[in-house]
């Protein structure tokens, strides 16, 4: 984990040695890797459309929308997003579980092709222990063609799946989705040298690997999510609903 932030190294190396007489605080770490010149800038890259909403199929509603989600499987969030390569651009698909933040499906492609969507899904799928628990998971994902096609929709409805999709061009209506992209990307795949397709395939599968199994998660309370998506690990919430923090401001002004 080359670029695993600051905050998230210190809890994994305060689980090896914090027992040990005189480790440091908290800020005391960062003060440490400050001083030697380890916190990192990454260099932003140029970007790359990968969504096309100019498209005839239908669009479906959001209904994650302030949602909160009490268990694994209950709604999976979809994205594509680009990985640059010295021969060429690749397209990274990835489904993210909303409650554990586990990568359940991911495949990377040469091309936008939805086909490359629809093989993540069929891989996430693949997870569910019996074939009736896609009955009634939401699974989210932006207004693009790939997502919106009719042999996508028509798999999903093959399955019981209900359709939720983004209604503006807001990142937040699919924050976690976005925020697994950057992760991969920033942490993983910033910063190196990226020969061709095969070496992006091994680079990309080595860091979901260690992104489910190995890195802390700070909305899983530091807990990976392996451990709460297949072994039962439930995290304390810590983030209020849009709702919720309204109804928390009304109830101050009372």
């Amino acid at each position: 984990m080359p670029r695993i932030g600051s905050r998230k190294l210190y809890i994994l190396v305060k689980r090896e040695f914090g027992s040990q007489q005189g480790f440091p605080g908290r800020d005391k770490f960062l003060d440490l890797l400050s001083g030697q010149g380890l916190l990192l800038r990454i260099k932003r890259r140029k970007h790359y459309k990968t969504t096309d909403s100019n498209h005839p199929f239908k669009r479906y509603p959001n209904l994650i929308r302030d949602k909160v989600f009490g268990a694994p499987n209950q709604a999976w969030a979809s994205d594509i997003t680009y990985v640059e390569t010295a021969d060429g651009v690749c397209y990274l698909s990835l489904i993210t579980d909303l409650y554990s933040r586990k990568i359940v499906g991911w495949a990377l492609g040469e091309t936008l092709q939805t086909v490359h969507c629809q093989r993540a899904l069929e891989m996430a799928l693949e997870t569910l222990r019996y074939p009736e628990d896609s009955k009634g998971l939401i699974h989210h994902s932006d207004r693009g063609c790939q997502y919106c096609s009719y042999s996508y929709v028509d798999r999903l409805k093959s399955r019981g799946i209900q359709i939720s999709m983004t209604e503006s061009g807001d990142p937040l209506e699919n924050a976690v989705a976005e925020r697994v992209n950057g992760i991969i990307k920033s942490e993983w795949l910033y910063g190196v040298e990226i020969k061709d397709y095969a070496d992006c395939y091994e680079r990309v599968s080595q860091a979901i690997e260690t992104y489910n199994n190995l890195r802390p998660h700070m909305s899983l309370d530091y807990q990976t999510p392996t451990e709460v998506h297949d072994f039962g690990a439930v995290p304390v919430r810590h983030w209020k609903t849009y709702s919720e923090r309204k109804q928390a401001n009304q109830e101050q002004t009372l």
